[in-house]
């Protein structure tokens, strides 16, 4: 067993929080673990709990639908969380889960090593960023932080509840393309 599969082992067996105890399946992430850009949510919802995939709701549907836009395809990218088991009523995490999971978190992405991580909403943001950030004024401005690429994007589930951050939304992606673009 190499160490992403050991790693995916770990996550799909852990019960270091309260979480594990409500889930249907641990949510390891999925994509190219050879990508440059990782985009990390806060946690799965009802969907992703029942299939054992992130973003596969309707915010994956957008996420999805913002990924092509700029040209890559879901299979280009890797997803994932800060936490990996669903919180119940898809309420925020808590501190102690995030801080429960976020080790796992951290190894997936030195084991993938990208270019740019995409953070998807306010939780994602503080936990990989900095907890005083505030994503509706830094969304789509690149973070520089520990030799990565951070870049604070408005949750897909936001513009889905607030169409007026649909827009911002399109935004962040295109910033994400510019850097591409430029070789980051």
């Amino acid at each position: 067993m190499n160490v992403w599969e050991e790693l995916r082992e770990k996550v799909v067996t852990c019960n270091k929080c309260a979480l594990a105890e409500g889930r249907t399946n641990a949510v390891f992430g999925e994509g190219d673990v050879n990508t440059q850009v990782v985009f990390i949510g806060e946690g799965p919802g009802q969907e992703e709990d029942r299939q054992g995939r992130p973003f596969v709701g309707a915010a994956g549907k957008l996420l999805d639908k913002m990924i092509e836009e700029i040209g890559l395809k879901r299979s280009d990218v890797f997803i994932g969380n800060i936490v990996k088991c669903r919180p119940p009523g898809n309420r925020d995490p808590k501190p102690e889960e995030i801080d429960a999971c976020k080790d796992y978190l951290f190894a997936q992405i030195a084991f993938i090593n990208p270019k740019v991580i995409c953070t998807l909403g306010r939780h994602s943001l503080h936990t990989l960023v900095h907890p005083d950030i505030s994503i509706s004024k830094e969304h789509g401005r690149a973070v520089n932080k520990m030799g990565k690429v951070f870049l604070p994007m408005y949750h897909p589930a936001a513009a889905l509840y607030r169409r007026e951050l649909l827009d911002k939304l399109r935004y962040d992606f295109e910033q994400l393309k510019r850097l591409l673009e430029r070789g980051v």
